[in-house]
């Protein structure tokens, strides 16, 4: 585009620009408020700009250039006296300045063509500087949706967390989890989803984690905790449709049993000697589908010495594992964690994921993100 409203200096553009950079179409306009209407509708790859118009002079013309759009390359063309406003131009965020009267077609087409190449590498770096912070904070939200186990006194039981983001979004999910261990060796331990992927969800299940962490070192369990985090849940919410599966388990020392409630989220793998069944407890609804109206049962589940829960999130077993879309299901991963042949905690998470990821490689990998805790007791 050339914005000029000597017609005696666009017929020399003209020129210019067939001798020296043939293949470029030409739009010519002669003023800045005719260019604006221009650029609403399209961008060209190149601006010439006079910087002495009707409509606006010197590094004006600049500004409101880049007011319409600062997408494209700027050449600016200066007068014989003018060659300083050039340098400025530049200064100001034009990519190259000419001339009038000192101007070949070769010098032309080679400053338009290098203005492109400068423009292009300049949104370049833009992008990527966008993209290593938008790194940084999906990294700093990773850290408090993923925390290390916090253990009082000597551990009582092992724990191996995995996350794995699902392939739809390079975008944090809502999937968060944690595990205290009081001083008394009593164990608690939280898996849940906020529904929904992105910063949003994502500062929600940091928010609710550390809320559940509080609580936990305030002595507030059962279904008082689970009632205070909705609460939570409901003031941070920005949709009012936003919600959240959790388990919560409590495992006191010296009994089998651990006291678990579920709002929503999907049942447990229990591993024994003898193999693995599912589990799935009696349970009330999301956080945040019914605010107030809920109770949630809490259930006394037997954990016999030997045995390990695996708490995860539902985007493990809802991968697609083939091309009509079908899902592999609770029973589906039932039947691969049997088939995991690794002993070791560590490394049979590691296979079980593996082997659901290799089934749904035909599909893509991972539609929602997965997160897993495996809990052995000592």
């Amino acid at each position: 585009m050339l914005i000029e409203d000597d017609p005696g200096d666009a017929l020399l553009v003209e020129e210019l620009m067939a001798d020296g950079a043939p293949g470029l179409t030409l739009e010519w306009v002669r003023s800045l408020a005719e260019a604006g209407a221009w650029l609403a509708d399209a961008l060209p790859d190149c601006v010439v700009l006079d910087l002495n118009l009707p409509d606006s002079q010197n590094l004006d013309a600049l500004a409101r250039l880049r007011k319409y759009t600062d997408q494209v390359a700027v050449v600016v063309m200066t007068g014989l006296d003018e060659e300083q406003a050039g340098s400025a131009a530049v200064a100001a965020g034009a990519q190259d300045y000419l001339v009038k009267g000192r101007v070949e077609a070769e010098l032309f087409g080679r400053a338009v063509r290098y203005a492109i190449q400068r423009k292009q590498a300049e949104r370049t770096a833009a992008e990527l500087r966008v993209s290593n912070l938008r790194a940084a904070e999906n990294a700093r939200l990773e850290r408090g949706l993923l925390p290390k186990p916090l253990f009082r006194g000597e551990p009582v039981v092992d724990v191996v967390a995995r996350y794995r983001p699902g392939r739809a979004s390079a975008l944090l999910g809502g999937d968060f989890y944690d595990v205290v261990q009081e001083a008394d060796g009593t164990v608690h331990a939280l898996i849940g989803d906020v529904a929904g992927h992105g910063p949003d969800e994502a500062a929600i299940g940091v928010g609710l984690r550390l809320a559940w962490r509080t609580l936990v070192f305030s002595g507030i369990t059962g279904v008082e905790q689970l009632a205070l985090l909705e609460r939570i849940l409901l003031a941070e919410r920005l949709v009012g449709h936003t919600f959240a599966t959790v388990t919560v388990l409590c495992a006191r020392p010296g009994t089998e049993t651990i006291e678990v409630i579920r709002a929503g989220h999907p049942g447990m793998l229990m591993r024994s000697p003898d193999g693995t069944r599912w589990v799935e407890v009696a349970g009330g609804p999301a956080l945040g589908i019914l605010p107030g109206r809920v109770v949630w049962p809490v259930t006394e589940l037997t954990l016999p010495r030997g045995h390990a829960l695996m708490l995860l999130t539902d985007g493990l077993y809802e991968a697609r594992i083939g091309l009509d879309g079908e899902r592999l299901g609770e029973d589906g991963l039932l039947a691969i964690a049997n088939a995991v042949t690794a002993d070791q905690a560590s490394a049979y998470v590691d296979e079980l994921i593996g082997r659901v990821e290799a089934a749904a490689e035909s599909s893509g990998g991972f539609d929602d993100d997965v997160a897993v805790v495996h809990l052995r007791w000592r």
